[in-house]
């Protein structure tokens, strides 16, 4: 089953932070390399596969992670079922929200955590599933960000949470 099928089959009454009924969920608005233009995490920290959708003012946007099952966590957490740590989820919406803020100024910065609140998971992601990840920014200052994040599996929301970044001075 699609990406696309599966969102339309969200529970009556859910929505979601964004709306996704005019996306295409095949295409590309970043490649995994043209997000390295806009946020630093490299190697086994870099989560989003690909941007599919960022608004024209760039307050929104989607991605998408992919669990291969080649990942660093897979061999501990769990052995008999591997889960995707919930805590990589949030990353992964803190990622796209960085990715967010930093083409809204159009420079690299290097930003943190600053904040974690009303973060709830719902839902399990695991190897051979794709979680869409969705941010809503809520505001954007030069020092830092205020964001909703979400994801989305299967059709459900796996986990949602408003989280701050702060820009860390150049040095």
């Amino acid at each position: 089953m699609s990406t696309t099928q599966r969102l339309n089959m969200l529970d009556d009454g859910v929505s979601t932070l964004v709306d996704l009924s005019g996306i295409d969920m095949s295409a590309t608005a970043a490649s995994r390399e043209q997000m390295f233009e806009l946020i630093h995490h490299r190697d086994e920290m870099a989560l989003l596969d690909r941007v599919i959708w960022v608004s024209e003012d760039t307050s929104e946007g989607v991605g998408i992670l992919k669990v291969r099952g080649d990942e660093f966590w897979v061999r501990g957490h769990f052995p008999s079922k591997p889960m995707f740590p919930g805590v990589l989820m949030v990353e992964a919406g803190a990622q796209l929200a960085c990715y967010l803020y930093n083409r809204y100024y159009g420079q690299l910065h290097l930003a943190a955590f600053l904040r974690i609140e009303n973060c709830v998971f719902r839902r399990s992601l695991t190897v051979g599933e794709e979680m869409l990840v969705l941010c809503k920014g809520i505001k954007v200052t030069p020092r830092r960000f205020i964001s909703h994040v979400e994801g989305v599996v299967d059709g459900q929301i796996c986990f949602e949470a408003k989280i701050t970044g702060m820009r860390i001075p150049d040095e």
